[in-house]
């Protein structure tokens, strides 16, 4: 945890509006005084003997229009964040394939078509949907022609899909970053107490709303996921529409039951239904585990609306006795239809990613991590994937994902949470204190509970997914109601306050006596002023910090700019870029003069220029300093030769991901200062004590006819078999055996195997790794280990030598 005194621009600006805010809070308390003895406090509106007084009218519509001054102020405080804490673009690896998946999306793809070399395109978090015929789609998805997807769901890049084709796709964020804080407005203004409790005791909070909002405006973690492509935003913003929008149907539909007025099919009530629908449609299809979360909260908001009698309506002097209240099954019917958009979507997109109605989530962890089934929403034995989460998954699951696992990931988000609502820990108090003050109105007991049902649904997941700035992002969907909460406790101690000190001043007054209503709207103000010091100063000595430490990782810049491309002068042809975050950002599936690829290092990069036509190629260098710091971006040509060598080589983490893998899991592997080439190889982990196979595709077209032969890399007493395999046919079978057993920790051994032709007419070409030593692997995989691990024991393609074959020209 960072805390401390300001550092950073933004950080002394921050502390500089925190006492701004604190002075003019008190200023309006010195002054309040006076105008509380300037005469007799008239009677609030809508209080016996008053009649029925516009005032509300008037209050909402100065409300309505503060609120959309704090929407302006969170869209530029997003726009701001994307300048100064982003530098300019998209930073983590899920932002970056979130905006990959978006501009596929604008260009009409769920799915691309995928050419070879396959290499050049994919990678990290990208899903080729023919490669699942076998594990996920059945036989018939094996003949699908290749395409490949992001992995995520649909949802949030559908939206920024939107910003792609006006032009500019990071404006979305800051319009998202308005539409919560309007959003969040709405949501306190139907869930915060509007009356009295039943027993009398407890007076009105008012101003929730507008606290809230102001809140949200100044939550230094909904700055920054509406800021970053990621999808939290969009999912915070359909939480909160949901459910505003359920308990508008609900008031409309028990309003007109109430008055004996007809209802159309089309009426008030039958559209807020349908909004909070398509609200939650849309959730299930950006953040399903939070759609989770939302159907376990509605029955909260919806059983205190229709119990006969209920004063969950937040009944009024002078309303008439309730009725009971309208059968549902209208407002049932409308939201059903309303989901019906976001669950198309997300079908579509799976259908379209994995060549099935199955997760496209689960399809690429099924072939490009490991052990077997690490990947699934659930608990257990083999929950947690090495090559994804490696380091958190030793650290944390050895004993696997089961009670106490689960808790301890929860605790780390809850932990990190805690700073996320109002920019330091100590003020997530506010938020417990208000799920309190919540829990005990009928009304508003949904709001306490939304946050532990969002807990929940993420319980079993065994990745925290924490990180600075980001926060615990699993829970940042719920950060409209915590904020809401907090406004609730704020301005209940605040009231509660000023009517205490109020009743000191006056004898004659009794003690917890209302507070007069002339004097009410000065005290809650410099309230608000107070609860708007609160975050700025949480920002200023703590949650500043974490933004910064997002802001100068990884090279504090976004890994490919296409700005630096065009001052470099380049105008056509192709770039190379060698990392997953550069390829994300820079690759358009419908490319126009500048196409974006993969930098591999060996014989692919040559194919792909082959295969489109041998324009002006380049490499986009991204070099992060060793001692940390901002990186430097280079771009130089990048020369291939006329004519094609006799012999080329491919390099076997290039292969990576696999078509298919068996009881056994592939992953690219530092191999420095050993015998393998490049300092790199593909291992292959055996995952159980039967079949251990791993399927590679080799770019067909280039070796037709050619001669291959595979280098493998064996330590200790690493054994298997390298097979060949040309349209569907067993063609050729390489053993491979130690030359002695070796003890844990000796050099690698990195023998070439004798070269065997490709027939000329070769259309698929894969290799199949299959392991020998599965039962010791097991053990490996079982505690954690990857690599040499306890047994010493590695089988690796390291490389695979191409002697003739074609060029693009034959």
């Amino acid at each position: 945890m960072r805390a401390g005194l300001p550092r950073d621009p933004a950080q002394w600006i921050a502390l500089a509006l925190a006492l701004a805010a604190a002075l003019a809070g008190a200023w309006l308390l010195r002054r309040s005084p006076a105008t509380a003895r300037a005469g007799p406090a008239p009677p609030r509106p809508g209080a016996a003997g008053s009649g029925r007084d516009p005032a509300p009218r008037s209050g909402a519509s100065l409300g309505a229009a503060i609120a959309a001054a704090l929407s302006v102020v969170a869209a530029l405080l997003s726009a701001a964040y994307v300048a100064v804490y982003l530098r300019g673009g998209p930073r983590i690896i899920d932002a970056t394939s979130y905006w990959l998946e978006a501009r596929a999306m604008a260009a009409g793809y769920l799915a691309w078509p995928l050419d070879e070399p396959a290499a050049s395109v994919l990678g990290r978090f990208l899903v080729r949907s023919d490669a699942m015929g076998d594990t996920m789609a059945g036989p018939s998805g094996a003949n699908r022609a290749a395409e490949v997807a992001v992995l995520f769901p649909p949802g949030y890049p559908a939206l920024l899909a939107l910003g792609f084709l006006a032009g500019a796709p990071l404006a979305v964020g800051p319009a998202l970053a308005a539409a919560l804080a309007i959003a969040t407005y709405d949501l306190a203004a139907r869930f915060a107490p509007e009356g009295p409790a039943p027993s009398g005791s407890a007076a009105p909070i008012r101003f929730v709303p507008l606290v809230a909002a102001l809140f949200s405006a100044l939550c230094a973690a909904l700055r920054y996921h509406t800021a970053d492509t990621m999808s939290h935003g969009l999912a915070a913003l359909c939480f909160t529409v949901a459910l505003a929008s359920a308990r508008r149907a609900l008031d409309q539909a028990r309003a007109s039951a109430s008055t004996g007025a007809a209802t159309g099919p089309l009426g008030p009530a039958v559209r807020a239904a349908a909004l909070a629908g398509l609200a939650a449609g849309w959730l299930a299809a950006t953040r399903p585990p939070s759609a989770l979360a939302l159907a376990a909260t509605l029955p909260f908001v919806i059983l205190p609306a229709i119990a006969p009698g209920s004063a969950a309506a937040g009944p009024r002097e002078g309303d008439p006795p309730p009725r009971p209240s309208p059968r549902l099954a209208r407002l049932a019917a409308a939201m059903a239809i309303g989901a019906l958009p976001g669950l198309a979507l997300l079908a579509a997109h799976q259908r379209a990613a994995t060549g099935a109605f199955a997760s496209s989530q689960a399809a690429y962890y099924a072939v490009s991590d490991g052990p077997p089934g690490c990947f699934r929403y659930g608990f257990g034995a083999g929950v947690g994937c090495l090559g994804e989460h490696g380091d958190f998954v030793r650290h944390n699951l050895a004993e696997g994902y089961g009670f106490l696992a689960a808790a301890g990931t929860t605790l780390r988000r809850l932990k990190l949470h805690l700073v996320d609502a109002l920019n330091a820990e100590p003020l997530a108090l506010l938020v417990l204190a208000g799920a309190l003050i919540a829990w005990r109105r009928p009304r508003s007991r949904a709001l306490a509970i939304a946050p532990l049902l969002q807990v929940a649904a993420y319980a079993p997941f065994y990745f925290d997914g924490n990180y600075p700035g980001g926060g615990a992002r699993f829970f940042a969907d719920v950060l409209p109601v915590e904020h809401v909460l907090a406004a609730m406790a704020a301005l209940a101690l605040a009231e509660r306050a000023a009517t205490a000190a109020h009743a000191e001043r006056g004898p004659a007054r009794r003690r917890g006596a209302l507070l007069p209503a002339a004097l009410l709207p000065a005290a809650l103000l410099a309230a608000a002023l107070f609860a708007a010091a609160l975050p700025l100063a949480g920002f200023a000595f703590r949650a500043g910090f974490d933004h910064a430490a997002l802001r100068d990782r990884e090279g504090g810049l976004p890994m490919f700019d296409p700005g630096a491309v065009a001052r470099a002068g380049v105008s056509r042809g192709l770039v190379f870029v060698d990392t997953d975050h550069g390829f994300n950002l820079g690759f358009d599936p419908a490319p126009e003069d500048v196409a974006v690829l993969r930098y591999r290092g060996d014989a692919i990069d040559r194919m792909a220029w082959e295969a489109r036509g041998r324009p002006p190629a380049y490499r986009y260098r991204f070099a992060i300093p060793d001692g940390g710091g901002l990186a430097s971006v280079s771009i130089t040509p990048l020369v291939f030769d006329t004519e094609p060598p006799g012999e080329a080589r491919i390099e076997g983490e290039s292969l990576w991901p696999p078509r298919d893998q068996r009881g056994a899991f592939a992953l690219p592997e530092h191999a420095g200062g050993t015998c393998a080439s490049g300092g790199r190889l593909l291992a292959v982990h055996a995952a159980g004590r039967g079949e251990a196979v791993v399927r590679v595709g080799l770019p067909a077209p280039w070796l037709r006819g050619a001669r291959i032969s595979p280098r493998v890399a064996l330590s200790g007493d690493g054994a298997g078999e390298v097979r060949l395999v040309v349209d569907g046919a067993l063609l050729h079978v390489w053993r491979v055996e130690p030359a002695a057993p070796s003890p844990p920790g000796a050099p690698l051994a990195c023998p070439e195997l004798p070269a065997y032709p490709i027939p000329e007419g070769a259309v698929g070409i894969e290799l199949s790794l299959a392991r020998e030593d599965a039962a010791a692997t097991w053990e490996t995989a079982e505690t954690g280990q990857t690599g040499h691990g306890e047994t010493g024991a590695l089988f690796a393609l390291d490389a695979l030598s191409v002697v003739g074959g074609n060029s693009v020209d034959r």
